[in-house]
């Protein structure tokens, strides 16, 4: 180590570069999983700068990978880095980053990043009170194109309910998405991209897509550039309802995206009774029954949901209803009563 100024302060020697540990340990990304890696240390620089100030920061960084982020959050002043990896390629070298690292800085654990409890992971004096700033505590992440979508929406549910990594608080999480992804998350009403995820994210989070990193800059180059979106929990959710309630009336309405509004809104109730629900639906929630869902704003589904609430209230088992088991059941029906008549003489 080589020491300067007066009182002899020592600086740690550099990290290797990814490229060296890529091809020390003879690593290489697997299409079949979705791995693509940053190497361009500007980037990973670029999208730790913007996750905010991570000084004194406990920081959760999910699918590492062969270090590309991690170097650059390790070099951010930071408390505490843990990373979570399900490739056992990649440990080695973590490992290794982790002898050259600042001691106690970098713990790594080898698990699933959709199964992982990350409730006890940090100290208990980093916890907030929801309606406080949000904590010292980050979530970061190049995530594998194949379990972002899944990913985002298991943790918007831990929004929803403040556990998981949100049991500290309004935790902020900044995250890469293919670029498609990205557009959808942040789409607003009216907009082409306006989707499921525009209305699952924004009701729970501040959404900014923060810029795109373009795909030549991955090692291998994915078919698609990538979005890097940051997520601020909000203290109010926009829509006050529980998250299963609201992410089924979402999920209908956009299963028919290209129809009106009433088609998709429809499928929220058994076929008996279709026609008639519906039509309450949206006289009581006061929408027009043929506006876009993609023209359907936050305070829409906010009515919507509202009005759905209420319906099932009054009817305990119309939440369970789902007509895609309804219609697989009339053609099972169907089907038997076919393999009748075909040994009828």
């Amino acid at each position: 180590m080589a020491a300067s100024g007066k009182l002899g302060t020592f600086r740690l020697p550099p990290l290797p570069t990814i490229r060296e540990i890529i091809k020390l340990f003879g690593l290489r990304a697997m299409k079949q999983l979705s791995q693509n890696f940053l190497l361009d240390l500007r980037l990973t620089d670029k999208i730790v700068r913007k996750a905010g100030s991570l000084a004194d920061a406990y920081v959760y960084e999910v699918g590492p990978g062969p270090g590309g982020i991690t170097r650059s959050i390790l070099n951010a002043d930071i408390a505490e880095l843990l990373v979570v990896e399900k490739d056992t390629r990649f440990i080695p070298g973590l490992q290794q980053m982790l002898s050259d690292a600042a001691p106690g800085k970098l713990r790594i654990v080898h698990g699933d990043v959709l199964t992982y409890k990350i409730e006890k992971a940090f100290p208990d004096r980093v916890r907030r009170q929801w309606e406080d700033d949000p904590p010292n505590v980050h979530i970061i992440g190049n995530l594998p194109f194949s379990v972002s979508t899944p990913l985002i929406i298991k943790w918007l549910e831990n929004v929803s309910l403040k556990d998981g990594p949100f049991v500290y608080g309004r935790t902020k999480m900044t995250l890469t998405f293919q670029k498609e992804v990205a557009e959808r998350l942040v789409a607003t009403t009216g907009s082409k991209q306006r989707s499921r995820l525009s209305i699952m994210a924004q009701h729970l989070c501040n959404v900014k897509h923060l810029f795109t990193i373009p795909g030549k800059a991955f090692v291998p180059k994915p078919e698609v550039d990538v979005g890097v979106v940051h997520f601020t929990p909000l203290i109010e959710p926009k829509i006050k309802q529980p998250f299963k309630l609201v992410e089924k009336v979402v999920q209908n309405v956009f299963q028919f995206r290209r129809k009106y509004c009433h088609r998709g809104l429809g499928m929220l109730f058994p076929e008996a009774q279709r026609l008639e629900s519906t039509g309450r639906l949206l006289q009581l929630a006061d929408i027009d029954p043929t506006l876009r869902p993609t023209h359907l704003s936050l305070m829409h589904f906010q009515s919507l949901c509202a009005v759905y609430r209420k319906m099932c209230d009054e009817d305990p088992q119309l939440f369970a209803y789902n007509f895609r088991e309804e219609l697989k059941q009339k053609k099972r029906k169907g089907s038997e009563k076919n393999d009748t008549e075909s040994y009828e003489f």
